[in-house]
């Protein structure tokens, strides 16, 4: 593959790359890059972690990509994530490998890694060191959105620790991208700032898009605000759709959404479709009634989203096409845990656990 194809599935991924130019400059130069996405095992796992995070890591390793998935156990013990609880943090981080199994990620050239395999490793520390050294406590603490907290939350002493030791992570697993969402931005920037000053390398970002809840977003005088509280939230059931629902509670988080008419701009149902759906099916029909024209088969985003902004969707119909192909790609991980005894078990420990930011 050339490197412009190699390119164009990045891009495809990256909805904001630091930079383009070091990254074709990475693909020429190296035959074999490093990419690696981080993830804190802290509740059940949504869609956009189940299957849109699937559909990202495939892209980069079509791309040519070697992928890294760190399984941050350590970090979500920092941030006291499942009471605290280092053995329950394992337990889901099991968990959410068994989903991947289930909804397509190339698990064959995937290396998970987890983080409490590697902190008996004296030159991690070494680097979790050299990052605090060359950081302020303030431009540490403005980091705290890549652990879901705002400034103001980052209360314990380990959740000071979490960024420096993310920001770590990038040089011990020897990232050449970091393939991360939005929310990790401030952190990745720290590395790419900090990382030639300690003898190390400026890492390319590729960022991944957010996607919306599902739960109406905040306004303020200025407009809607687009925050932490408009993501999904595993502590918060109704924001997202997750990997396990029922047909029922797909139905009925998907049916009081927030879904404007007319409103293509942070709209979560277009967003599940343009993100989730459209990656997954070639062409998406949409049951409206006979009155208005009947059941209307569309063939990409880019036509779904002209049609809903014209008028000829309704949101009532959007959503009930959204229903379908979402229960249509949740079904198999259901049957999963229904039917794998191990899978079934982690479900069960999952299930009796309460889950909090």
């Amino acid at each position: 593959m050339d490197i412009e194809r190699r390119l164009d599935l990045i891009r495809e991924v990256g909805e904001e790359i630091i930079t383009e130019e070091e990254l074709r400059e990475l693909l020429e130069t190296k035959d074999k890059p490093i990419a690696y996405d981080g993830f804190e095992p802290s509740g059940k796992i949504h869609i956009a972690q189940g299957i849109m995070r699937a559909v990202n890591v495939n892209k980069m390793i079509k791309a040519g990509v070697h992928f890294k998935m760190l399984v941050a156990d350590w970090h979500a013990w920092a941030n006291n994530k499942m009471g605290g609880d280092l053995e329950k943090i394992r337990k889901v981080g099991k968990y959410l490998m068994e989903v991947w199994k289930v909804t397509g990620m190339d698990l064959e050239h995937v290396e998970f890694i987890w983080v409490s395999d590697y902190v008996k490793d004296d030159e991690y520390w070494k680097k979790v060191m050299q990052v605090a050294r060359n950081s302020t406590v303030k431009r540490i603490i403005r980091c705290g959105q890549i652990m879901g907290r705002k400034d103001s939350e980052v209360l314990q002493a380990s959740q000071i620790l979490y960024p420096c030791m993310q920001a770590a992570d990038i040089f011990h697993l020897k990232a050449d991208i970091c393939q991360l969402g939005m929310d990790q931005r401030k952190v990745n920037m720290l590395a790419r700032e900090i990382g030639p000053k300690i003898g190390f390398w400026k890492p390319v970002v590729v960022s991944h898009h957010m996607l919306m809840g599902l739960l109406p977003p905040k306004t303020t005088a200025s407009g809607v605000e687009r925050s932490i509280e408009m993501k999904m939230s595993k502590s918060i059931p109704d924001s997202a759709i997750f990997m396990t629902d029922s047909r029922e509670e797909i139905e009925r988080k998907i049916k009081k959404a927030y879904c404007p008419e007319k409103q293509t701009q942070d709209n979560p149902i277009l967003e599940y479709m343009k993100y989730i759906i459209f990656e997954k099916f070639d062409s998406v029909e949409i049951p409206r009634p006979e009155k208005f024209g009947g059941p209307l088969e569309v063939q990409s985003y880019e036509e779904l989203e002209r049609l809903y902004r014209e008028g000829k969707i309704h949101p009532l119909d959007l959503k009930s096409a959204t229903i379908e192909y979402l229960d249509k790609l949740v079904e198999p991980v259901r049957k999963h845990f229904e039917t794998n005894p191990k899978a079934r078990k982690l479900k069960e420990f999952l299930d009796s656990q309460e889950i909090t930011r």
